[in-house]
């Protein structure tokens, strides 16, 4: 299946898992909830304990911009990188590989550690939303934090509650531990992973912003009132 609704097993239409190659639609559910940025991917595995998916560069995928008339909207915009985002079910971060792509070949460049909320599966794919708090990693699994200063910024302004701003922070430093014991998924050889060559871009499959978000049951400790 490349693309179109969730398949359905035979007992009452609760959700199957996904095949190789078939397209998805994973969004960020705003705190209001609401469906916000979304990309288009290509399933690579769906599993107990893992889903994998990719993204190739030029893929279109929507991201907040400003509209023709200078309002803030979604807009159409490439995707700069060949990336393989890697999500666990329960798990309050994604794993992202990033290749560069150009006339000499293929490179693996960087791993890239996304706090965010645990993902909900959707007819048309996945729900999940940004946490703010990001870590890069070098090949070699030298890594930094990033966006420690915005995290912070929005504490103080009173858009996350600092019980909340802890948990991700938390999370952030149990994945640094398994970065630097050199565990899964940074021993797995997920690095030298490849597309299967068949594959072409996936496209953002229609009506994905008329689909009811999946909202997390966490959302009122983490947002506050505006996700009430």
């Amino acid at each position: 299946m490349a693309g179109g609704r969730y398949p359905t097993d035979d007992a009452g239409g609760a959700p199957s898992r996904w095949r190789p190659g078939d397209t998805v639609v994973l969004r960020y559910i705003t705190r209001d909830g609401k469906p916000g940025m979304c990309w288009p991917y290509t399933v690579v595995e769906d599993r107990d304990d893992l889903v994998a998916l990719y993204i190739p560069r030029g893929a279109v995928y929507k991201r907040w911009g400003q509209d023709a008339a200078g309002i803030r909207a979604l807009v159409d915009t490439p995707w700069r990188s060949d990336t393989l985002r890697l999500m666990f079910p329960g798990v309050g971060h994604s794993v992202w590989l990033f290749w560069d792509v150009n006339e000499a070949g293929r490179r693996f460049s960087t791993y890239y550690v996304n706090m965010e909320e645990p993902f909900r599966r959707t007819s048309m794919g996945f729900d999940t939303n940004d946490h703010m708090l990001d870590i890069v990693v070098t090949p070699d699994l030298r890594w930094q934090w990033k966006d420690e200063d915005v995290m912070a910024d929005r504490v103080r302004q009173g858009v996350y509650p600092r019980d909340f701003a802890d948990a991700v922070r938390a999370e952030g430093e149990r994945v640094v531990e398994a970065i630097e014991a050199r565990r899964s998924p940074f021993s797995d050889g997920w690095e030298r992973w490849a597309p299967d060559p068949a594959w072409t871009a996936p496209r953002l499959i229609e009506g994905w912003d008329a689909l009811p978000a999946t909202l997390w049951e966490r959302r009122e400790w983490a947002y506050g009132a505006i996700a009430r």
